[in-house]
Order: structure tokens, then sequence, then C-alpha cells
């Protein structure tokens, strides 16, 4: 498997067998580019501009968002419901967590997870060996929140994401 952070949230994910996965698409004019590729399936967090440009994605991809629990391409793909803020989304609305399962690992995106996972939501998660977390605080968690996260689910990887660099132009902690 080899994985590939675009910008933001966003990752290139490709299985052994070649599928590729792209997580969160951002619209480019926050700042990067989306690669100009085929890709077999996309995954959306949330409807917000920075994680939804499913339409900017090359291909004919299989779009998985909100509460889903389907198998394509030999991968499991499961979302799971959060919130976008610390208020039940009171603030900035849903956000799905994906769990996926390929080439025997589990991934978990967290998306714009704006709160702290309860006991409820870190068993429906279960085992990952892979974890994306958002760090940049402001709109979602921030590194001190993302911290016991990592705490709370052990993965073996943790890959952090929605932080700020040079090409991001609101505000969101480094």
């Amino acid at each position: 498997m080899k994985i590939k952070w675009l910008g933001h949230s966003s990752f290139l994910i490709e299985s052994g067998r070649g599928i590729k996965i792209i997580t969160d698409p951002f619209d480019e004019t926050l700042g990067y580019k989306l690669p100009r590729i085929k890709l077999n399936i996309v995954t959306v967090s949330h409807e917000h501009f920075d994680h939804n440009y499913v339409r900017g994605v090359k291909g004919r991809p299989v779009v998985f968002k909100g509460l889903v629990n389907r198998e394509s391409h030999k991968m499991e793909f499961r979302g799971i419901s959060s919130y976008h803020d610390s208020v039940y989304g009171g603030q900035r609305g849903l956000n799905t967590i994906f769990v996926i399962k390929a080439d025997g690992l589990n991934l978990c995106h967290l998306g714009d997870l704006g709160h702290i996972l309860n006991s409820d939501k870190l068993t429906e998660i279960g085992r990952v060996d892979i974890l994306f977390i958002p760090v940049g605080g402001f709109y979602t968690i921030n590194s001190n929140q993302a911290t016991q996260i990592i705490k709370d689910i052990k993965p073996k990887i943790a890959i952090p994401m929605h932080y700020k660099t040079e090409a991001i132009k609101f505000s969101i902690d480094p």
C-alpha cells in the first residue's frame, strides 16, 4: 500500500492491487492541486468545499458519503457518524469518520472531527493500523485533543492532517 498526502485532509491511497482512493478532495482554490490521474474511489467526510470537491476528481469513481457500510474493489468502507464541532454539530454540522479495510490493514480517516471520541465511538471504530487525524484546531480538534484521541485509539501509525501550511489562507494551527 502507498499513501501520499495531497494537502489539507486529502490523501491518495493506492492498494497493493493498484486501486486508487482519494479522501476528502478539495476545491483547488484552497491552494493545493488534485492529482490528474483516474481514481477508483472517493470518500467525503462532510459537505464543505475543502473536503467535497468530487467533480475535480478524474475518472468515474465510486463515491462514499455518510453512513455507508459497503464493499468496493475488494475493500470495505464503513462510515461512522460524528460531529464537526464540540456541540453535537450545532456550529459546523455532521462529520463522517471512514474506516477502510484494505490489504489486511484498517485505516481510519477522522475527517474534520471536532470532539473527543466517547467509548461507544472508539468501539465502533475498532482496531486501527493507520490513523489520519486532524490537528489544526479552529475547525477541528487541536493538537492536544488529537494526542488524547491517538492515546485512545492506539493506532500503529498516526498521520496528522488539516494543519496550517503556506497554501492555506484561513485560520488554522500549524
